[in-house]
């Protein structure tokens, strides 16, 4: 397929700027991919979609404050924003500057901090931070939540929080697991109490998550690495789920891509590493039943995972039902429950 097959045409005016004032007051489109059905309800009505003995899947990685600000020796200006931490004081990052930084310039920061160039991997700059304080804690203290591109506005101290689930544990990330941001305190424990099942999986949110596809056929567009983990005690959850004859609920793109990555010999195993999974119409599933998640960009790779999962024309056709009726869009959105084309036929 191609990439221009994944276009649709969204109003600007769609796409949320700031979050809701509450978490779970957002609207929630359910698709159901075996029919096509939609049905408009709000986030806080989950509860009615999901039965005693589903197991919910969340990703608990943390956001890092990752988007720094300095200047060259030159005076230039400076923005970093961290892809991966590489170590206590190293990092790949994108970097803008009027011109490419090479090997061996240093970036001065905030509070005297300063970063030098190592050298260059294709988009990407290996950065070193200078002194004794490790790149995280610096940049707890001076960095800026890295809002997407799509958002046109800087930075406020309300979305430290915000722009972060209830239930983020390790930090690494550089993008929210959007679909969780709607999930509250209190819309957990109701869940919980409902019978409702809950696992915890790892995937480092990059910012490649935000960066196009380049390639026009999809068998030649290649996935940027995030580094994502399986326990053994979801392993564990998920074949209680099965054995009961529960749903495993993936929460968020992310969470997918995890629990399939562990999955890819058809059997539900431990995993930590990286994975460049491209879930792409035609992709086996093994692990996931039903799918939360945020509407995605146009021609983006999630929005081929959600096609892959319910249905081309059934999602374009979603999306197409959620743009006339103004639901939000993208990170700080609306969500959509997902239910599959096709039965998961896997373990």
């Amino acid at each position: 397929m191609l990439k221009s097959e994944f276009r649709y045409d969204l109003p600007e005016t769609l796409i949320a700027q700031s979050p809701l004032a509450e978490r779970s007051a957002s609207r929630l489109l359910c698709l159901d991919g075996a029919t096509g059905a939609l049905e408009d309800r709000l986030f806080r009505d989950l509860d009615a979609l999901l039965r005693p003995g589903d197991l919910l899947i969340f990703n608990d990685t943390r956001v890092l404050p990752a988007r720094l600000f300095g200047r060259k020796d030159t005076g230039g200006g400076v923005e970093i924003l961290l892809e991966r931490l590489l170590g206590a004081r190293h990092m790949l990052a994108h970097v803008r500057a009027s011109k490419s930084p090479k090997a061996g310039t240093t970036i001065f920061l905030d509070e005297g901090h300063r970063v030098t160039v190592l050298g260059r991997e294709g988009d990407l700059f290996h950065l070193e931070m200078e002194g004794e304080e490790s790149l995280q804690t610096v940049l707890e203290r001076i960095g800026h939540m890295p809002l997407p591109p799509y958002i046109s506005r800087a930075d406020t101290p309300a979305d430290l929080e915000r722009y972060q689930t209830v239930y983020a544990a390790k930090p690494g990330a550089v993008a929210a697991p959007t679909a969780g941001l709607h999930f509250d305190a209190a819309m957990l424990e109701r869940l919980g109490d409902a019978g409702v099942a809950m696992a915890r999986v790892t995937l480092h949110v990059g910012a490649g998550t935000f960066q196009p596809m380049r390639a026009e056929n999809l068998e030649d567009h290649r996935m940027h690495a995030e580094f994502c983990e399986v326990g053994v005690d979801v392993v564990d959850a998920v074949r209680r789920t099965r054995s009961r004859g529960g749903r495993v609920i993936a929460v968020g793109t992310t969470s997918m891509r995890t629990l399939e990555t562990a999955a890819s010999s058809g059997e539900l195993r431990p995993y930590a590493g990286d994975t460049r999974l491209f879930i792409k119409p035609g992709f086996q599933f093994n692990c996931v039943d039903a799918l939360i998640t945020n509407f995605h960009l146009p021609e983006s790779t999630l929005l081929v995972l959600v096609c892959a999962f319910a249905g081309y024309r059934e999602t374009l056709a979603a999306y197409r039902h959620a743009v006339a009726q103004a639901y939000r869009f993208f990170s700080y959105g609306d969500a959509m429950f997902v239910t599959p084309k096709k039965p998961n036929v896997g373990p």
